[in-house]
């Protein structure tokens, strides 16, 4: 009895202390007064299936897929595959973009400042020259690219196959599921390599695609990707049709496509003045959406910023396509990133889980962090601009947690009740995930949070 009387004072206590807080959070947001209702907002689907919500659950590759690769890697005579694999994601994972010329440049300039003013080193300009190129090759990233043959193509097929379809549905899903009455006809996959692209496209959209271009500068890639396409054989009938694979960008600039996708490519490339090229080239082609995907770092992110805003700035540069540019996903704005502003800049990154190819190394789900910025010509509309939710949205009694990325081009924390903002929104951030948008009508800037974050904490 003493027992239990103690554990009911200690939940009364519980309590007491959580209300207050609660209420305290609460007002943080004194701004967001309701969902954006407008044109029966839910009409009568529940809050869980509000139009916002934009998650996938867990993805799994195309039997037919999963199938040839398995094949494939039986076949092939490429050993301790597991130890391969393991080694090339975590290459992946941790690469850096190359450090550009200039870069180097000013590095080797402020070294050569630091040995003079030192009264140790060695004043001649051959020792001095030697002792700049030393520390520079122990202080920079050595970017190398990778030469793709058939071992380290299969490799990349075991380790990438799986999680690059999921982060590439993601993509798809967002464009499907906003603009269902959007039908294209054709793609173009730069940096195709082992097709994935291609396979995600037909299964959102293979009713109406009637040509599939793939570019990759690998032969073995695209003749893996082939094989993939053909059951694993190179005499099969292809599971997709109308798929053509070349190594170099079609040439005239009148060629368009409905949907251009560079997944996990452009970090591929040496400097940015090839990214730059390349990024012409693809929003030239780009009639309706270009989809740039990449790894969920800070790297993959800065990149894709980067790529976005070379896209928005170089409207005057497509005069075959007069139409501007705006940013469909992840961003509600044409804005500077947020997360890059931050005193302790973040990478905006999604997660999305994915049933892996069943090796003997793959035995339970996974989850794929990447980045994206999809691009789409024409006007954005105002009205269906959103907040997205950026960060896992924390649920805990009477009140949610949701890190938003805003139309104003801020990054906010709002802590949403049912008392304070309605039952309608409360429920829909409840139900909301990491990724969706969130419907409401929010104001030109928030409340400073007098709260801590649980995130941080």
């Amino acid at each position: 009895m003493a027992t239990a009387g103690r554990l009911k004072l200690s939940s009364w206590r519980w309590c007491l202390r959580v209300v207050p807080q609660s209420r305290a959070l609460a007002a943080l947001v004194p701004g967001v007064t309701q969902v954006d209702n407008q044109s029966d907002f839910l009409g009568k689907k529940p809050h869980r299936q509000h139009p916002g919500v934009l998650h996938l659950p867990h993805v799994r590759l195309p039997p037919a897929l999963a199938n040839a690769a398995q094949i494939l890697l039986l076949d092939s005579t490429v050993s301790d595959v597991e130890d391969k694999v393991q080694t090339l994601t975590n290459y992946l994972w941790s690469r850096h973009l190359p450090v550009e010329p200039e870069e180097l440049q000013r590095r080797a300039m402020h070294l050569e400042k630091k040995f003079l003013e030192n009264p140790d080193t060695p004043q001649t300009e051959k020792k001095l020259q030697a002792a700049v190129l030393h520390a520079l090759r122990r202080t920079t990233y050595h970017w190398q690219e990778l030469s793709y043959n058939e071992e380290l193509s299969l490799v990349y097929m075991a380790a990438r196959l799986d999680g690059g379809f999921a982060a590439v549905s993601r993509a798809f899903h967002e464009i499907q599921t906003r603009i269902p009455q959007f039908q294209p006809q054709t793609m173009m996959d730069f940096g195709s390599g082992t097709g994935s692209v291609t396979w995600a496209a037909h299964a959102t959209w293979g009713q109406s695609l009637r040509e599939y271009m793939c570019v990759d500068s690998s032969a073995a890639m695209l003749n893996l990707a082939e094989k993939l396409l053909k059951g694993g054989s190179e005499s099969g009938k292809s599971y997709v049709p109308a798929v053509f694979f070349r190594q170099f960008l079609p040439v005239s600039p009148k060629v368009q496509f409905d949907v251009v996708v560079a997944a996990f490519a452009l970090s591929e490339l040496p400097s940015m003045a090839d990214r730059t090229a390349v990024l012409h080239t693809l929003w030239r082609k780009t009639s309706h959406f270009l989809v740039l995907v990449e790894n969920g770092t800070k790297a993959g992110h800065r990149l894709l910023m980067d790529a976005r805003d070379l896209v928005l700035k170089g409207k005057e540069k497509s005069p075959l396509d007069p139409r501007p540019g705006f940013v469909f996903a992840p961003c509600p704005h044409e804005l500077p990133c947020p997360q890059l502003m931050a005193s302790q800049p973040l990478a905006c990154s999604f997660s999305q889980g994915y049933h892996p190819i069943p090796f003997s190394w793959n035995k339970k789900p996974k989850e794929e962090k990447f980045s994206m910025v999809i691009l789409a010509r024409g006007f954005p509309e105002d009205g269906n601009r959103w907040p997205r939710i950026t960060q896992p949205v924390l649920r805990r009694p009477r009140h949610v947690h949701c890190h938003l990325c805003c139309p104003d081009g801020n990054r906010e924390h709002a802590v949403i009740t049912a008392r304070r903002h309605g039952r309608d929104l409360y429920r829909c951030a409840r139900a909301s995930s990491w990724g969706d948008l969130l419907p409401v009508i929010t104001p030109s800037k928030f409340p400073p949070s007098p709260a801590q974050d649980p995130l941080q904490s």
